[in-house]
């Protein structure tokens, strides 16, 4: 099975919330390797891929067709914008981006949750 089939089998299988579950993994795994590894570069990335993923949620939080209850809706978008924020500090500075890890995990188990019916 080619790398695209098995891709495509995992697009027709996951939820919404897995795949969105996934991504945080990836990034946050991201943004602990380039901590790891003091790589300049690797960090920079880390921090813009991270903070590109956060202002995608926002700006699909705050789409009128979202379905979020509002106070979920304002707690996530709150989030962001603080992800925006600490992610030009680190950029600017030395700043941990731990923060950004713990932040991301917060989310991640979120996702990880059952949905509430």
């Amino acid at each position: 099975m080619s790398v695209a089939a098995y891709r495509q089998s995992v697009m027709d299988t996951a939820s919404p919330r897995q795949l969105e579950r996934k991504v945080f993994q990836q990034v946050t795994m991201d943004l602990e390797t380039a901590t790891r590894s003091n790589d300049a570069l690797a960090r920079i990335r880390a921090i813009d891929r991270n903070r590109r993923l956060w202002m995608t949620l926002v700006a699909d939080v705050a789409d009128p067709g979202n379905l979020l209850p509002d106070p979920l809706k304002a707690g996530l978008i709150s989030l962001g914008l603080w992800v925006d924020r600490y992610s030009g500090q680190a950029l600017s500075t030395d700043r941990p981006l731990g923060p950004l890890v713990d932040v991301n995990r917060t989310v991640m188990q979120g996702l990880a949750a059952a949905p509430a019916s």
